[in-house]
């Protein structure tokens, strides 16, 4: 087997034919695929309305520490992991009042007002099916039923829950650090 040298030219010619070539790589679009009303569609298909939504959705993680919100990958932006309101839990050890936004067809609306109804803290249920609430609804960012927004005793938002177990995990961290 015969070794052949090579000349620092000849290398430098070769990384210059490659970075030639990686300038002229073009890639294809990726589509990008969610589900809407039951079904998976391509987001570049969707009206304007439900790309909005899905620009404005969150992913949450719960870890040891509480909750975090990944911040989903858009326009090329970096992933990168915000901790949630309910994380601060010195905040959300002063929760003074609450917001319930419901709506009468829900199927996941029953357990948090029920829920909401044994917890020792004054509140108030929006129906969102009447025209105020859903104006008020869409003042406050809300986009789904239930939901629960938590203020501290200046009137400030220190979370939001949507499931019995965000609110169990919420409340039990009060109760513990009460």
């Amino acid at each position: 087997m015969e070794t052949t040298e090579r000349t620092i030219e000849d290398i430098e010619k070769d990384i210059a034919a490659a970075r030639a070539e990686l300038e002229n790589v073009h890639g294809t679009e990726t589509e990008v695929y969610a589900r809407i009303v039951g079904y998976y569609r391509a987001v570049k298909n969707w009206n304007k309305g439900k790309s909005c939504e899905f620009n404005q959705r969150r992913m949450f993680e719960v870890n040891d520490e509480g909750y975090s919100v990944l911040a989903a990958q858009r326009c090329g932006t970096e992933t990168k992991t915000e901790p949630a309101v309910e994380t601060k839990t010195e905040e959300v050890g002063e929760v003074a009042s609450y917001e319930m936004f419901v709506r009468k067809t829900c199927p996941n609306c029953p357990p948090v007002k029920a829920y909401m109804s044994d917890v020792k803290v004054i509140g108030r249920s929006i129906d969102v099916d009447s025209e105020s609430g859903l104006k008020e609804a869409a003042s406050k960012g809300v986009f789904a039923a239930p939901t629960v927004i938590l203020y501290n005793k200046a009137g400030e938002e220190v979370g939001r829950c949507h499931t019995v177990e965000e609110l169990t995990a919420v409340f039990e961290k009060v109760a513990v650090e009460a």
